[in-house]
């Protein structure tokens, strides 16, 4: 079994174990008339719906790349990730109306204990599911599991207060505590949709993911080669768990091309081998020469006879190197 076939089972046995538990919530609130209950019974409409749509985009995702979609088809995670961050603002929202409606009009509850005992048991489960889906999206680079389990866990977050704001309306008989639960945890679920929406976002428009670059350049930093001079115009985009990257790479002036080949794939070998080939580069080459500023300071090679200044120190890679890219006007 491949990756994408794993995340792809991973999300079918939480798409069918969330639809089990959906129908456990419905059933608890047809037995107690809670608007608490109805809030956690609301979002696990979300969690099978955003399931069922993860679980195309994982198998969308997993499509080879071609001619109309030449960086594959990994951005469907994302807009996977941003449906249902929308659908649980949506849910979040309507439960907050219930609470209102049945805070003005409100219904008798009843069986509540056995109500409990349902969400509780429930939510025990979302928190292994979410767990699990975190776990294998961050080992396999998939957002739409990572956004899916991050989701599952909140949930679960949430029914542990549920839980204790039923077991005091349970002891207390006080009506309203029903309808403030619904307006607590439907806030608590607005937020937690609005910021599944903001990363989404910031992924679809491409915004610089600066802890995997830290990682990169941690990573090359430790096995560069001595003659690197410096990378420069680096840009790393990530298509679902697919890296590409473009670069150039400084080298002393006076490299052949066959060594400058070299030089270039021992680059694309440190980061393949980082990545388990789910990265793609171009990489350009340039002699040091084409500078107006000259780069011998950085430079550590010892065999150069055009040398202007003296070495002092490599130029480390850093996040700067992908985020600035302050060499490409000068040349």
């Amino acid at each position: 079994m491949n990756e994408e076939q794993l995340k792809q089972k991973v999300q079918g046995w939480i798409v069918s174990i969330s639809s089990l538990i959906l129908i456990g919530k419905f059933a608890a609130y047809w037995l107690t008339n809670s608007v608490g209950i109805l809030t956690d019974a609301m979002e696990s409409i979300v969690n099978v719906v955003a399931g069922f749509v993860s679980l195309y985009s994982l198998h969308w995702s997993a499509q080879p790349k071609d001619k109309s979609h030449p960086f594959g088809h990994g951005k469907m995670e994302q807009i996977s990730a941003s449906v249902e961050g929308i659908l649980i603002t949506f849910a979040g929202l309507l439960i907050v109306y219930e609470g209102i409606l049945h805070l003005f009009f409100p219904v008798g509850i009843q069986k509540l204990d056995i109500g409990i005992y349902i969400v509780a048991f429930s939510g025990l489960l979302n928190y292994l599911m979410g767990w699990y889906s975190v776990y294998i999206g961050k080992r396999y680079n998939s957002m739409a599991l990572v956004a899916g389990g991050k989701h599952l866990q909140s949930d679960t977050y949430s029914t542990i207060g549920l839980v204790a704001g039923l077991l005091v309306l349970y002891f207390t008989g006080i009506a309203w505590i029903d309808s403030a639960l619904a307006f607590l945890f439907g806030g608590i679920i607005i937020i937690t949709g609005i910021s599944i929406l903001r990363k989404t976002i910031a992924n679809l428009l491409d915004k610089a993911d600066e802890a995997l670059l830290n990682d990169m350049a941690s990573e090359l930093n430790e096995k560069r080669s001595a003659d690197w001079i410096d990378i420069h115009n680096a840009k790393v985009i990530k298509y679902g768990n697919f890296l590409y990257m473009d670069c150039d790479l400084t080298l002393p002036w006076f490299y052949t091309i066959e060594k400058g080949h070299q030089e270039g794939a021992r680059l694309r070998e440190i980061l393949e081998k980082k990545y388990a080939d789910r990265i793609q580069l171009t990489i350009h080459l340039d002699p040091c020469t084409v500078f107006e500023q000259a780069k011998c300071r950085s430079c550590g090679c010892k065999t150069c006879k055009m040398r202007r200044e003296e070495f002092v120190a490599i130029e480390p890679i850093t996040l700067a190197t992908f985020i600035e890219n302050t060499n490409e006007r000068d040349h």
